[in-house]
C-alpha cells in the first residue's frame, strides 16, 4: 500500500527531526550548562559515556528541561491531532481543539480551582478535564436533535458556551484575590511546571486517544468529502462525529490540563501538514502530531531562552495570529 510508505516515511523524518529539537533544546536556556553539551549528550545516549556530563548537567537536565521538553512534546502531539480531528469533521481549515468550548471549559474548571485556592494532588489538572469534557459534550447535547447533530448548530452553540465560559472565568478571576496571577499564567499557557509526574500522567492518555483516532481515519477521510458521502460508503455518521469528537476533547483536555490554554497549535500545524502531505488522515494524523511536538518544543525554548522567561502561550499566539489572519484573507473566510 503506497501509503503506508509514505506515511512511513513522514514520521520516520519528523521522528528524527523531534529527536534533534529536543537535543538542541536540552542544551538552550538561562541557566548555561557546559560547552559542547548537545555533542555530549549524543555520546552519553549511543555511546554510554555518562561520565561526560557533570553533575549540574545531570540535575538541570533531568530535573528541569528534559521534562519540560518531553511534555511539550506530548502537549503538541495531543493537540497537533485534536486540530486535524477537528479540521477534518468540520471540514474546514479554521477549526480547532477549541472551536466547541473544550479549552474554555478547561479554563473555567482549572481558574475555579485556583481561585479558590483549592489544594489537592491533581486538582487543577482533574478540574480541567472535568470542565473540558462537560463543556464538550454540552455543545454536542444541544446541538443534536432527532438524533442528528447539524455542524452549523455545532459551531454555533459552541461559540455561545465559548462566551458564556469566558463571562465565567472573567468573574472567577475577580474573585481569586491573592491566587490572580497564577490563574492568569495558566490563562496565557505555560510549561514551566514540568516535571515526570506530569509525563506519566498525560503519556498514556494521549498515546491512547491518539491510537483511537487513527483507527477512524478512513471514517474521517469519508466525512472529510461530506456527511452523504459519508453515508453511501457505509460509515455510521452520527456515531462516528460522536466518537471522534468525544476522544479529540478528551486528548485536548489532558494537553490542556498540564499547560494551561496554549492556543493555535491545533490550527496552524495540520493546516501546513495538509499542504505536505495531502488530505488523506492516515498520513495526516500522524504527521500532525508530530509536527505539532516539534513546533510546541521549539516555540517553548524560545519562550524559555534568555533571562526574562515568557509563557509558551504567548509565543504560539505571536506566531499563530498571523497565520489566522493569512488563513482568513487567502481562504475567503471560515466557511469556505
Amino acid at each position: 500500500m503506497r501509503y503506508i510508505h509514505r506515511v512511513t516515511v513522514w514520521s520516520l523524518a519528523l521522528v528524527i527531526l523531534l529527536i534533534l529539537v529536543s537535543l538542541v533544546s536540552s542544551g538552550i536556556g538561562p541557566v548555561k550548562l557546559s560547552s559542547n553539551l548537545f555533542l555530549k549528550i549524543l555520546l552519553t545516549i549511543f555511546f554510554g559515556k555518562s561520565n561526560l556530563l557533570t553533575p549540574t548537567d545531570m540535575t538541570i537536565l533531568v530535573t528541569l528541561r528534559l521534562p519540560r521538553i518531553i511534555l511539550a512534546a506530548i502537549v503538541g502531539f495531543a493537540l497537533g491531532a485534536a486540530g486535524t480531528v477537528m479540521q477534518g469533521f468540520f471540514r474546514n481549515p479554521m477549526a480547532d481543539p477549541s472551536i466547541i468550548g473544550v479549552s474554555a471549559g478547561a479554563a473555567t474548571g482549572a481558574v475555579a480551582v485556583i481561585a479558590f485556592g483549592i489544594s489537592i494532588p491533581f486538582g487543577i489538572e482533574i478540574a480541567a478535564i472535568i470542565g473540558a469534557l462537560v463543556a464538550a459534550f454540552f455543545v454536542f447535547y444541544v446541538s443534536t436533535k432527532n438524533n442528528h447533530t447539524p455542524i452549523a448548530t455545532l459551531l454555533l452553540v459552541g461559540i455561545a458556551v465559548q462566551t458564556f465560559l469566558g463571562a465565567i472565568v472573567s468573574l472567577l478571576l475577580l474573585l481569586s484575590g491573592k491566587n490572580l496571577r497564577q490563574a492568569i499564567f495558566w490563562l496565557m499557557g505555560h510549561l514551566h511546571t514540568a516535571n515526570w509526574v506530569d509525563i506519566a500522567f498525560t503519556l498514556p492518555l494521549v498515546l491512547l486517544g491518539f491510537s483511537f483516532l487513527f483507527f477512524f481515519t478512513r471514517d474521517l477521510n469519508a466525512l472529510y468529502l461530506g456527511e452523504e458521502s459519508a453515508h453511501s460508503l457505509g460509515v455510521n455518521v452520527e456515531q462516528t462525529k460522536k466518537i471522534l469528537l468525544g476522544v479529540a476533547s478528551i486528548l485536548t483536555a489532558v494537553a490542556v490540563s498540564v499547560s494551561g490554554v496554549i492556543g493555535f497549535v491545533g490550527l496552524i500545524i495540520p493546516h501546513i501538514m495538509r499542504i505536505l502531505v495531502g488530505p488523506d488522515h492516515r498520513i495526516l494524523l500522524p504527521t500532525s502530531a508530530l509536527a505539532g511536538a516539534i513546533f510546541l518544543v521549539v516555540a517553548d525554548t524560545v519562550a524559555r531562552y534568555g533571562v526574562a522567561e515568557i509563557p509558551v502561550g504567548i509565543v504560539t499566539a505571536l506566531v499563530g495570529a498571523p497565520f489566522f489572519i493569512y488563513l482568513l484573507r487567502n481562504k475567503g473566510g471560515p466557511a469556505s
